[in-house]
């Protein structure tokens, strides 16, 4: 079942990063990595055209609260959200918390290793702090770069899906799961 998730008063560090929710002031840099092209591709979303269409989808970041804004020397340069998984696609886990994890991470920092630090700090916060039992995470068939951050994470591949995008189309996907006990054998 989908936990509820506010991460309004949270903020998390690893050794580069600051992990914290989206601010009004964050519009400027979402916009500078949302807009380039092959980013929002790579999750099922076209390149935002404008300023106001990044500032959409910043209010609703902060709007919902399970938005973490990933920060590099004070730079936003990504997001990782704490979405609600498909509750009717996994009914075999009615009686686990969970949720899923989605992640966006500026061109300019792809192969840092920056993505796959900000997301064993969420997750350790997500297991530890929140008590989740699982954690899904998947990526469209075609997406090399997310499928490597995936298995960097610990994740167990689960099965093969296919998902709507933002832009209407179905793609497959890979979907993965990590248990809580896989975390803390870590």
């Amino acid at each position: 079942m989908n936990v509820d998730i506010d991460i309004s008063n949270i903020e998390l560090k690893t050794e580069r990063l600051l992990l914290r929710p989206f601010r009004q002031s964050d519009l400027d840099d979402f916009f500078e990595y949302a807009s380039v092209d092959s980013v929002g591709q790579m999750a099922g979303w076209v390149p935002h055209k404008n300023k106001e269409e990044s500032q959409k989808i910043l209010d609703l970041f902060i709007n919902e609260k399970k938005t973490f804004a990933v920060v590099n020397n004070g730079k936003v340069i990504g997001s990782i959200g704490i979405e609600k998984y498909n509750e009717k696609q996994y009914p075999e886990f009615d009686e686990k918390k969970a949720r899923e994890l989605g992640y966006v991470l500026s061109k300019e920092y792809w192969g840092s290793g920056l993505m796959p630090e900000a997301a064993k700090e969420v997750i350790r916060y997500l297991f530890d702090d929140v008590g989740l039992d699982l954690l899904f995470c998947s990526h469209f068939i075609e997406n090399s770069q997310s499928k490597r951050v995936i298995e960097k994470l610990g994740f167990t591949y689960y099965k093969d899906t296919e998902r709507e995008t933002f832009l209407g189309m179905n793609k497959k996907c890979k979907e993965y799961i990590l248990y809580r006990h896989e975390y803390e054998g870590d």
